[in-house]
């Protein structure tokens, strides 16, 4: 064997294990979702070929419909209040002293390491009947609210924020340190304010790293299960949550690959809004 083509038996490990773990199960979903199989009953070991079946159920069907509304309620919310309190927080602490970042740094990104499930356990007993807020909401004489009956989905989104929100502080902690100050600087000396000089010189100079930030964090929001289903069970039924209990509540399995397909697709939609929305910029 020529020595050129040597080095490619060395990617052959990793090129089998990306084929078994990441290929394989890909092209088994698509399959599937194609299918009428079950958990349970004769179509778990014979399960047969429907074709677009399971597609035209879910197009027709109501609850996908409403299922697609709180999903797209749940990432847009949650995406907005993440990057928008994580830039504040990281302007806030911009040019601070180092004992300030840490403690500020500290607080802040103690939500975010938490496990996802952890963190829905210290959201939920956060709105409980007889949680934190409710106690801080009757000091000021206001009646306890059901949040998590009343407005579920309003509080898996602050859930949501409050978990993630570290995430986007330390993006942009990294793109404000990189800005000049030199910049900055001239723009005060040319009468420029401090709003203008934030609208006008940092957030374009940092405006590649905002777009990437809001496109992972979308990405990571769109799949979240754990954090809606700990607070709220199946009460709100974002995309993922109404996956699961088609496809091992109600053991549809097929129809719930099928919805599987739906999420990557708005996936992949939401990926190439961001895309070109970076190609228009580098054209700008």
């Amino acid at each position: 064997m020529a020595k050129g083509n040597k080095k490619y038996l060395y990617l052959l490990p990793a090129l089998l294990v990306m084929v078994f773990f990441f290929v394989w199960p890909i092209i088994l979903t698509v399959y599937y979702s194609f299918t009428n199989l079950t958990l349970t009953g004769s179509a778990a070991a014979n399960q047969a070929f429907v074709g677009f079946s399971n597609y035209k159920r879910m197009f027709t069907d109501s609850a996908v419909g409403k299922s697609i509304v709180s999903t797209i309620f749940f990432v847009i919310f949650s995406v907005v209040g993440q990057t928008v309190l994580g830039f504040i927080i990281a302007l806030l602490m911009k040019e601070k002293n180092k004992t300030f970042r840490k403690v500020v740094g500290s607080i802040v990104l103690a939500g975010w390491v938490m496990p996802e499930m952890v963190a829905a356990l210290c959201a939920y007993t956060f709105y409980t009947d007889k949680g934190t807020l409710n106690a801080l909401l009757g000091i000021i004489g206001i009646n306890k609210i059901s949040w998590l009956f009343s407005y579920p989905l309003l509080t898996v989104v602050l859930a949501n924020i409050w978990h993630g929100t570290a995430f986007s502080m330390m993006v942009y902690q990294s793109a404000l340190d990189n800005v000049s100050g030199d910049v900055e600087e001239s723009a005060k000396i040319d009468g420029a304010g401090r709003l203008q000089n934030l609208f006008y010189i940092t957030i374009p100079i940092i405006k590649d790293t905002i777009l990437t930030n809001t496109m992972l964090i979308t990405l990571s929001t769109l799949g979240t299960f754990g954090m809606v289903y700990s607070m709220t069970g199946t009460t709100v039924q974002t995309l993922p949550i109404f996956m699961y209990i088609r496809a091992f509540k109600n053991y549809e399995l097929g129809y719930g690959t099928a919805i599987s397909m739906l999420i990557l697709l708005i996936g992949i939609i939401f990926s190439l809004f961001y895309i070109r929305l970076q190609k228009k910029q580098m054209g700008d």
